[in-house]
């Protein structure tokens, strides 16, 4: 007897309650737009801590479940080693094709030295490989950011190719479910790794609205400058094929 196929279930409850982007600019002009951010753990965690009502309480989730409504690559490096507070990068990129240096000087990074294998401490790159995923929960005007390092790339790359892009899907159409679980390297140093699922699909309307602000949200986003605390991985672990390109 064949199998039935699954299907998603698609979730009525997802409220849209993202923020004017129009008005957002206007009365952020002159000022500096910030998201709550939400990192990868360290020592094989497999909880989330996210920033809440209380700065000095953050809610510690299991799961972070939301429509990503922005994500990109990013490059970081920074010369000497992080010495605390918000240390801007030597160069950065934000699309991890094209780096700028403090001075304003470009470099293309699939040709820059600090960019290769080994040019770290050995078994790194010196310059720092990351993702950023904007994922916007049921109800909140703002979306989290949340910046994968080098270790869970390749998951959410595959999530996006194989649970997504195969079978018809985008991000922004469906509810995401990012979990963590607990990794070792090969030196015996554990560490979390981000996992990535379709929770449910969203309405037709839901999602159309989503993808309308998407544009304006992007404006703001891809404006968001690297800093140190984009990248705060305890291990570095080169992935098998990660050296390939990715897909996006």
């Amino acid at each position: 007897m064949a199998k039935k196929s699954k299907e998603l279930a698609v979730v009525n409850n997802f409220e849209v309650a993202l923020i004017n982007t129009n008005d957002l600019q206007d009365e952020m002009a002159g000022l500096t737009i910030s998201f709550d951010r939400v990192k990868i753990p360290s020592g094989g965690s497999t909880a989330f801590e996210v920033p809440g009502d209380d700065p000095d309480s953050p809610d510690i989730v299991k799961e972070i479940v939301g429509v990503i409504v922005d994500h990109h690559p990013v490059n970081g490096y920074w010369q000497d080693k992080y010495a605390g507070g918000k240390q801007p990068p030597d160069c950065s990129s934000m699309d991890g094709i094209t780096g700028y240096t403090r001075a304003g000087e470009m470099a293309q990074c699939a040709e820059c030295p600090f960019n290769a294998w080994g040019s770290g401490d050995g078994n790194s790159k010196a310059c720092k490989n990351m993702h950023r995923i904007y994922i916007q929960r049921s109800g909140e005007s703002l979306p989290l950011l949340l910046t994968l390092p080098p270790t869970s790339i390749r998951n959410f790359s595959d999530y996006i190719v194989k649970r997504l892009l195969s079978k018809g899907r985008k991000s922004s159409t469906v509810i995401t479910k990012i979990s963590l679980r607990k990794e070792q390297s090969k030196d015996n140093i554990q560490y979390s790794q981000a996992q990535f699922a379709v929770s449910s699909e969203l309405p037709e309307k839901i999602a159309k609205d989503i993808a309308a602000r998407i544009p304006s949200i992007k404006a703001i986003t891809r404006k968001i400058e690297v800093q140190t605390g984009d990248y705060d991985a305890p291990v570095e672990v080169k992935e098998e094929g990660e050296e390939e390109d990715l897909p996006f």
